[in-house]
């Protein structure tokens, strides 16, 4: 009698054990997703747009709750998503705000009529202003983005992108997780 009542603990004891480890896992499991959902995503730069602050192949942290709490800034990083293919994102640097109006003339960005000179990410002078070559206001949500690589980037001027408006804007690239050699914080300014 005595040694099935150990039986019968030994079996309560492993079913506890089981359940304790199956509500871990649960838990594991509804935390990564409130996560990747609400607070950060995984994405992967493809292509050379972003040429040289982000390369082809880095993997990227994309903060997806700072802007519930602040508007976007001028310079920041950001992941949109691409509207004419599923599960496609694009990864810009913001250079027109709401309200501003925006021209590419002569290879360079101008805001409300005045040279960008702080603008020190554009790898070149840009061959084409696309449908910025004419001034473009921005309305109250909208903002102007260009890669950093402007002469082979699908950005504002590209009327297959156009102008994004705040709902459109995924969030702000955060981490480069890959290459192990220039893991870090991704510097916007």
């Amino acid at each position: 009698m005595a040694r099935y009542r150990r039986s019968r603990r030994k079996e309560h004891g492993i079913i506890r054990e089981l359940l304790g480890w199956i509500i871990y896992i649960l838990i594991i499991i509804g935390l990564t997703y409130l996560i990747i959902t609400y607070v950060g995503q995984r994405t992967r730069v493809s292509g050379s747009s972003m040429e040289t602050t982000l390369s082809d192949g880095d993997n990227l942290i994309v903060d997806k709750i700072s802007y519930r709490f602040r508007d976007p800034k001028r310079y920041d990083i950001i992941v949109f998503p691409y509207k004419y293919e599923e599960n496609t994102y694009y990864i810009k640097r913001i250079i027109g705000l709401p309200g501003e109006t925006v021209q590419v003339t002569g290879g360079y960005v101008y805001i409300n009529g005045e040279l960008l000179e702080s603008d020190i990410y554009g790898a070149e002078p840009m061959a084409d202003g696309g449908i910025a070559s004419e001034p473009i206001t921005l309305g109250a949500d909208e903002y102007f983005v260009l890669g950093d690589n402007r002469n082979h980037s699908s950005d504002s001027r590209d009327p297959s992108v156009g102008i994004l408006h705040r709902e459109d804007l995924l969030g702000r690239a955060w981490v480069r997780i890959y290459p192990f050699d220039q893991m870090g914080v991704i510097r916007h300014e």
